[in-house]
């Protein structure tokens, strides 16, 4: 998966009118909850060998296991087929926040570091503000 040229804004303009709504909602979510992070587009081949188009919100460098240092976004959004999903790629105490979160996050169903829901009224708003202002946080102290 790589980020790519096209503007997040032109993505979320080009999805269906009720795909499109529960985006923009998001998307002007997760900026207020980030407000000094750039977004991008990112595309290509996703975990689990799907291809894949998503809003990455910040970003930060990783080693991987292989020794390869890698870029990444903090927080993704993106349209699946039946759902839509957040991602939250920070840690803290070992856990991932979206483990952490998962009790107040309402009616979601979450991974290690993705949260997906039907609907924005599956999800409690509020704690997935808070727990997007958290990831920011500490990406925010671990590049100081």
């Amino acid at each position: 998966m790589k980020r790519v040229e096209s503007s997040p804004d032109a993505y979320i303009a080009s999805q269906a009118s009720d795909v499109r709504t529960v985006l923009e909602e998001l998307h002007v979510l997760i900026k207020k909850a980030l407000p000094d992070q750039d977004c991008y587009l990112w595309e290509g081949v996703f975990w689990g060998g799907s291809q894949q188009q998503i809003i990455g919100y910040g970003n930060y460098s990783y080693q991987r296991s292989d020794k390869k240092q890698v870029e990444w976004f903090t927080v993704g959004l993106a349209r699946q087929k039946n759902y839509f999903s957040v991602y939250v790629n920070s840690v803290e105490d070992k856990a991932y926040l979206a483990e952490i979160y998962r009790s107040r996050l309402g009616k979601v169903k979450t991974g290690k570091s993705n949260i997906s829901f039907r609907n924005l009224a599956d999800v409690n708003l509020d704690v997935l503000t808070e727990m997007i202002e958290h990831a920011g946080k500490i990406t925010a102290d671990s590049k100081s």
